[in-house]
């Protein structure tokens, strides 16, 4: 069965980013790659991955930067009202719009398998708000920032399935029960 799961790393104050969107904090980690919840075995399992404008402006840039090509060989959907570049040989979807017509796409081009959030925080909060986030399987690095691009920007209860450490990082793994009432 298909889950929709945020995969991502996350400050211990909760953020993906700093208020420039960078990742700097989080390339300077130690973190064993074959460790608990490591993204070889996460990925595995992934059928098909969305991501937000700003997540795939970043990994675009990267990839280019270093000379290196798409790195995903299933299908990518970026919700964007953006015009924006594809890059070569990537299956690449752009759209826009409420993410329940997404995620049934995704959920058929998945083929089973999972489905990655890849980022950002109000996009992943979009699929929970609609009931389509099962999980986050978070690694939380010893850092804070104080500010920057949230987790998740809206409040949703959670609840805990699963705690490991990873080196320097906190594994967590919580089910999506939803929306916060206020």
């Amino acid at each position: 069965m298909t889950r929709t799961i945020f995969y991502t790393a996350t400050t211990l104050d909760g953020y993906l980013a700093d208020e420039q969107d960078s990742l700097d904090w989080l390339f300077v980690q130690d973190i064993d790659a074959g460790g608990p919840m490591n993204y070889d075995e996460f990925s595995a399992g992934v059928g098909a991955i969305v991501m937000g404008r700003t997540t795939y402006e970043w990994v675009r840039e990267h990839l280019r930067s270093s000379g290196e090509g798409w790195g995903y060989t299933v299908p990518t959907w970026v919700v964007t009202h953006a015009e924006l570049e594809g890059m070569d040989g990537a299956d690449i979807r752009f759209v826009q719009g409420d993410v329940t017509p997404i995620h049934a796409e995704m959920t058929e081009a998945a083929g089973g398998k999972d489905i990655w959030v890849c980022g950002g925080g109000d996009l992943a909060a979009q699929f929970a708000e609609a009931g389509l986030l099962d999980e986050l399987m978070l690694s939380i690095a010893p850092v804070t920032l104080g500010a920057g691009r949230p987790l998740l920007p809206r409040p949703f209860d959670l609840r805990l399935v699963e705690l490991a450490q990873n080196r320097a990082f906190v594994c967590a793994r919580y089910a999506v029960v939803g929306p916060r009432a206020t």
